[in-house]
């Protein structure tokens, strides 16, 4: 009730009963405000933006149609709602125009066609090796198993598959040696 009437000496630009009405209303505005913006400084800046147009529109309110509290925490709700409307607008905008003008620099473009490249001719190599070498070179390099692991899979001795691994790697090296 107490509002209502300070809301209508404040219409009639009266100083005084605005320093009232802020100190009666400012708490349960930025209340209002926090709990739908979120952000503490956005949320004191919508506050204040409210408790301003309050002061310019004090005019429009009419008692016949509700509380003043009412109308008040209606125009901090509004004003919280736009905020959080353009901030979301603008981030969305943003992020779209990130998404139309990214285009992947010329060295990502070029590693990834070189290492395409590489892998197409280490497969060429890996074909020019015998069975047994290849079999013994991509569990231990492609699958990640130890040489005594590889040894157990294939049920071959330590030694044989170590003599298999070496002389693979060697005719890798030497196909390879065209790339590196």
């Amino acid at each position: 009730m107490e509002a209502d009437k300070l809301l209508v000496r404040v219409a009639g630009g009266d100083q005084r009963a605005f320093e009232e009405l802020y100190a009666l209303v400012s708490g349960p505005v930025f209340g209002l405000v926090r709990r739908v913006v979120r952000d503490p400084a956005q949320s004191e800046e919508v506050a204040q933006e409210v408790l301003l147009e309050l002061w310019r529109s004090a005019g429009r309110f009419d008692p016949a149609r509700g509380s003043a509290l009412s109308w008040i925490l209606t125009l901090a709700h509004r004003r919280a709602v736009d905020r959080v409307r353009s901030a979301r607008a603008a981030t969305e905008r943003e992020q779209r125009e990130g998404r139309r003008n990214h285009h992947p620099a010329f060295d990502q473009v070029a590693e990834e066609v070189e290492a395409g490249l590489e892998r197409q001719w280490v497969r060429h190599c890996l074909e020019r090796l015998t069975t047994l070498q290849r079999e013994s070179v991509t569990l231990a390099y492609y699958d990640g198993y130890t040489y005594r692991e590889v040894a157990e899979r294939l049920s071959l001795p330590l030694g044989t598959v170590k003599t298999r691994m070496r002389d693979g790697l060697t005719r890798l090296r030497e196909c390879l040696g065209g790339v590196a």
